[in-house]
């Protein structure tokens, strides 16, 4: 299982839009693509700044590149997220996961 890890500063306001975002637009169509595994959306609040991570599972590497297209570790962010974001990368981070239970 591969893990892709993203890092992304919001306002508040602009985590709750990307929040909204993410369950009525991300998971959806992150739930179409297979080999797609499960999603997970954090926030650590400091303040008038949000920090986001978003942390995606995966089956394969093939799975990822079908999704993020090539090279797999371009960042994909719609222009909806980008509206609500105040900074993000623009690639992503990929870990092999060698224990989960």
């Amino acid at each position: 299982m591969i893990a892709r890890s993203w890092w992304a500063t919001a306002t508040p306001d602009g985590a709750r839009r990307y929040e909204e975002h993410f369950r009525a637009t991300v998971v959806p169509d992150l739930r179409a693509v297979p080999g797609f595994k499960t999603a997970y959306l954090m926030r650590h609040d400091e303040g008038d700044i949000v920090r986001i991570h978003v942390l995606t599972l995966w089956e394969s590497m093939t799975a990822i590149t079908d999704f993020a297209g090539n090279p797999p570790d371009a960042a994909v962010v719609e222009p909806a997220a980008r509206s609500a974001l105040l900074t993000f990368n623009t690639t992503v981070d990929h870990y092999s996961t060698t224990v989960w239970s």
